[in-house]
């Protein structure tokens, strides 16, 4: 019904923003991704939409991207999974990092997510496979069983989710699991 919203942006507060749109105010909740993005108060803005209509209310949802509403689309249809989870999910990690620990898998990286414990996680994986790194596959790149390994060792090790992703992307390709170890910490020591 409301796709896309552009409009004045009127008020920032967290989860929520108000959207003026020839005079009428929209509240919009959104992840922090997208509320990263947006630009000071008084500013043009547009964002795309999911509203959600239920007995007692209607919610508008936004997105800075049409793949994070195609994202959070699928999360609301997993069972046990709502808005604010969604929301939260998106909030915690892009929507690249999402599909990529779907493909691979890994539920480790969902449970850092703040309302998301190892059953819900386990959850969202087997309910997500084959939908969002399929539909999102040019975002989820598929990193092969040795990459995987060195980015476990680096996570397990402490450093963040990015700096893994970064120190993996210097690596030789086919390089072994204990030599891509010894290569990814030497760059992230520099």
């Amino acid at each position: 019904m409301i796709g896309r919203l552009t409009g004045t942006l009127v008020e920032k507060a967290p989860p929520t923003i108000c959207i003026d749109v020839n005079g009428v105010g929209y509240e919009v909740d959104v992840p922090m991704s997208t509320l990263y993005s947006l630009p000071e108060l008084g500013a043009r803005v547009s964002l795309h939409i999911h509203l959600t209509v239920r007995e007692d209310a209607h919610l508008l949802y936004g997105f800075a991207t049409p793949a994070e509403r195609v994202t959070f689309r699928q999360l609301i249809k997993v069972s046990g999974i709502g808005a604010r989870i969604a929301l939260a999910v998106l909030s915690g990690m892009s929507v690249a990092d999402l599909a990529q620990a779907v493909t691979l898998q890994e539920s480790g990286r969902l449970t850092r997510v703040p309302g998301i414990g190892k059953k819900t996680a386990e959850r969202l994986l087997l309910e997500l496979r084959g939908k969002l790194g399929a539909d999102l596959g040019a975002s989820a790149q598929a990193v092969p069983d040795s990459q995987s390994d060195i980015l476990n060792a680096l996570l397990a090790l402490g450093y963040s989710e990015k700096e893994s992703l970064s120190a993996l992307k210097g690596l030789p390709a086919g390089v072994d699991v204990s030599e891509g170890i010894r290569q990814a910490l030497k760059a992230l020591a520099r």
